[in-house]
C-alpha cells in the first residue's frame, strides 16, 4: 500500500537548555523526504528556562528512585503549552492551517536517561503531555518516542538514524563513505552502508562539558566560535588518559546521558587550555567511534550546534582524522535536523512503522514506538 507524503511538524528541545524550541515542518511519507517546510527557533520565556534548570537538577537527585518530584508535572504543563503555541505560530507563518498538518512529533524535554546495564534495563524520562497538545491544537500528536524501546531492553537512543539515512539517500551518499555526526549536548553518529546496514550510537560528549566548563568560570554560556579553545593548548597527557575511558572502546549499541561526561574533566586547567582539552576530547572520542564502524567513513556531515564551533570542526580533521563539513554544505538545515527528525518519526508512528533497530538502539528486533494522541 502506498502512503502519500503529508505535512508533519517536529519539535525538539535539547539537553543543553539553550532556551529555544526547535520547530520544523517536513513533508514526508516516513521513508523519504519530499520537501523541507518552514523552520523556526521559538524562545522559551525565562521563567520556563529557570523551571527546566531546576527540573533537571531535581531529576538527577531523584535518579528514578521513589515518586517523581512535584516539579515534573508543573514543568510538563508549562512546556507543553509553550511548545503547542510554537507549533500554531509556525503553521500560521507557513500559510497553512492546523487541519493541513497530518501529525506533530513532540519529543518533549529529556530530564533523565539511564542506559541499560547487563542484568538491568535502562530508564528514560521525557516531559511532554501529548494528549494536552492534541487538545490544544486539534492535530494528532506522536510523543514519548523512547520508552517502548527502553522497556524492551534497548538504549532508547539515538533515534535520529532513520532520518539521517533518508537525508543521506536524498544526497546520493549510499557507499558508506559519508556518515552523519550530530553535535548536541552529547555526540552521536549514524553510519549507513547504502544497503541494509544502519548503525548509530552516542560517540561521547559534544557541547555539554564545554558549555558547563565556561559557565562554571562565569565566562558566559558557551565557548563562542571556539575562541577560547583556539587560543588554548591541549593538555595532551590528560587527553590521552581521558581517551582510555572504557565507554569509547565499548561495542555499540550504546548511549549516554548528558551528565555522563562532566566539565570536571578540565579541573585545574585555565579557561583556554580547559576549553581546548575538552574540545579535543569530543573530537578524539568521535575518532574512536569511527574506528568501531564496519568501514571508516572518509567524510562527516556535521549537524547540531557544535558545527558552529570552528575549534571542533578543525579538530575533527586533526584529532578524528576525517573530513568534516557542516550540514549546510550538502543542502541540509543543520539547526533544523533534530526537529525534522521527530516530524519524520511521527509519520512512522502514524503508519505503525518501526523507529528503532538492533543496530541503532540495541532493541531486540525492529520496534515500533511512540504514543499517539489522536
Amino acid at each position: 500500500m502506498t502512503f502519500e507524503p503529508i505535512w508533519a511538524v517536529g519539535l525538539m528541545t535539547g539537553t543543553v537548555l539553550d532556551g529555544n524550541i526547535d520547530v520544523a515542518l517536513l513533508r514526508t511519507d516516513g521513508e523519504t523526504v519530499e520537501s523541507f517546510g518552514a523552520y523556526t527557533l521559538a524562545p522559551y520565556p525565562q521563567s520556563i528556562r529557570d523551571q527546566l534548570e531546576e527540573t533537571l537538577s531535581q531529576a538527577r537527585t531523584w535518579a528514578f528512585n521513589g515518586p517523581e518530584p512535584a516539579i515534573f508535572a508543573k514543568a510538563e504543563d508549562a512546556l507543553t503549552r509553550a511548545q503547542s503555541a510554537a507549533v500554531a505560530a509556525l503553521v500560521k507563518h507557513a500559510g497553512l492551517k492546523n487541519e493541513d498538518i497530518g501529525v506533530v512529533g513532540f519529543h518533549g524535554q529529556s530530564v533523565l536517561h539511564r542506559a541499560p546495564q547487563p542484568g538491568r534495563i535502562g530508564a528514560t524520562r521525557q516531559l511532554g503531555n501529548g494528549k494536552l497538545m492534541h487538545n490544544l491544537l486539534g492535530i494528532p500528536v506522536a510523543y514519548d518516542f523512547r520508552s517502548a524501546d527502553v522497556r524492551a531492553g534497548g538504549q532508547g537512543a539515538p533515534l535520529a538514524a532513520l532520518y539521517h539515512q533518508a537525508l543521506l539517500k536524498k544526497i546520493g551518499a549510499t557507499d558508506g563513505k559519508t556518515a552523519v555526526l550530530n553535535l548536541g549536548g552529547v555526540a552521536n553518529i549514524t553510519f549507513w552502508d547504502g544497503k541494509d546496514q544502519l548503525i548509530a550510537f552516542d560517540t561521547g560528549p559534544a557541547n555539554a562539558p564545554i558549555n558547563d566548563f565556561v559557565r562554571s568560570l562565569g565566562l558566559g554560556d558557551m565557548d563562542h566560535n571556539g575562541e577560547m579553545a583556539l587560543r588554548g593548548t591541549v593538555d595532551e597527557e590528560r587527553l590521552a588518559k581521558l581517551l582510555t575511558h572504557r565507554y569509547l572502546s565499548a561495542a555499540y549499541p550504546k548511549s549516554l546521558d548528558r551528565f555522563d561526561f562532566l566539565s570536571t574533566m578540565a579541573d585545574g586547567l585555565g579557561a583556554e587550555n580547559g576549553a581546548a582539552t575538552l574540545t579535543a576530547f569530543t573530537c578524539g572520542a568521535a575518532g574512536k567511534a569511527l574506528d568501531l564502524l564496519p568501514q571508516r567513513p572518509e567524510k562527516l556531515v556535521v549537524c547540531g550546534g557544535g558545527r558552529h564551533n570552528p575549534a571542533i570542526m578543525a579538530m575533527l580533521k586533526t584529532r578524528a582524522g576525517v573530513e568534516a563539513v557542516p550540514a549546510e554544505t550538502v543542502g541540509w538545515r543543520g539547526d533544523a535536523i533534530e526537529a525534522e527528525c521527530f516530524a519524520f518519526l511521527a509519520v512512522r508512528v502514524l503508519r505503525g512503522l518501526p523507529i528503532s533497530f538492533p543496530t541503532t538502539t540495541g532493541a531486540p528486533h525492529p520496534l515500533t514506538g511512540g504514543e499517539l494522541a489522536a
